[in-house]
């Protein structure tokens, strides 16, 4: 580590939305909710895709890993933010600031790489419908998702590292509601446009090739469905593809936004409220986009309550 972190801090404060302390009662609620559906919705997709038979395919397999990915994120970050939000105490242990600044990456990176895989998978099954099972085969997909999870550790564990190697000279207050790598550069008391360039050089390469093949697929994917003679076949390939293609929609906005600026050209202000959207509103608009535009979620949701209510039934007339 570097001498000028020698006597690392025991906290960071992180001043959040401390400018506009009005604000912070209606956030806490507006984020409170926010989390409690994101919860609901993604633990909802991930049982749904175990329990119903109908429902074990490889695209469904990757959007368990992309429900998995958000319960993940959300909750690196938001039980911290509640905190912060509620009371007076702004502040975050060491460790816990470290560990969140590796995860926030490290998931992050992840779900850029993930959208671009399920856009593949999307491809091959409009594209390829004959060859889809033998094309996407579990191997395959497995593979898919460890080289998916690996890379972003990588990548997450080689951006915090320079980040954190940098000499903050007892600085430790951090003008936002978590630790990440923008954040953190910004308290650095040295020079940082060479570590900045090498964020926005790999940026360039984890963000924009992905959104490059995601393009791609979707181009060959219009493609097809144009193509197709079935009305009914255009409408199920745009159900299924329209969810994806909103979520990559939502997610690359954001992301491209917030990190694809050199010399972080964003205001803080306007940087910081945009990034309460990218982890808080969009994790939680995931599972409603998935399931409220696929009629295959929607049928394995009927089919649940449908079971629950027999079963509730049967007990009741047992006890009579």
């Amino acid at each position: 580590m570097n001498a000028g972190n020698e006597s690392a801090p025991n906290v960071f404060i992180l001043l959040g939305f401390s400018d506009y302390p009005w604000l912070e009662r209606p956030l806490f609620m507006i984020v409170l909710v926010a989390y409690i559906v994101t919860l609901v919705g993604n633990i909802f997709i991930i049982v749904v895709s175990k329990v119903d038979p109908q429902l074990d395919s490889p695209m469904y397999f990757f959007l368990s890993n992309l429900s998995f990915l958000d319960l993940c994120f959300t909750t690196t970050t938001i039980p911290q933010l509640l905190l912060n939000l509620w009371g007076p105490n702004k502040t975050i242990s060491y460790g816990g600031c470290i560990i969140q600044l590796y995860v926030y990456m490290w998931l992050g990176t992840t779900e850029c790489l993930l959208l671009a895989v399920m856009a593949y998978d999307r491809f091959t099954a409009v594209c390829k419908p004959l060859h889809y099972l033998v094309i996407m085969n579990p191997c395959l997909c497995l593979k898919m998702i460890i080289m998916v999870w690996g890379t972003g550790l990588f990548c997450s564990i080689v951006l915090c590292s320079l980040t954190l190697n940098l000499p903050r000279c007892g600085n430790s207050i951090l003008n936002h509601f978590l630790c990440e790598l923008p954040a953190m550069l910004k308290i650095a008391c040295v020079d940082t446009t060479a570590v900045e360039m090498s964020v926005f050089a790999i940026g360039i390469v984890v963000v924009l090739t992905p959104l490059l093949l995601i393009l791609t697929s979707y181009g060959y994917i219009a493609r097809a469905v144009l193509r197709m003679k079935s009305r009914t076949g255009q409408r199920k390939a745009m159900n299924t593809c329209g969810s994806h293609l909103m979520v990559v929609s939502i997610f690359y906005g954001t992301v491209t936004y917030m990190y694809l600026q050199p010399g972080n050209s964003a205001s803080q202000d306007q940087g910081k409220f945009i990034n309460l959207f990218y982890s808080i509103i969009t994790p939680s608009l995931n599972p409603l986009i998935y399931t409220l535009r696929n009629k295959d979620m929607k049928d394995a949701l009927k089919k649940l309550i449908r079971v629950d209510y027999t079963s509730i039934k049967m007990r009741m007339h047992w006890k009579v």
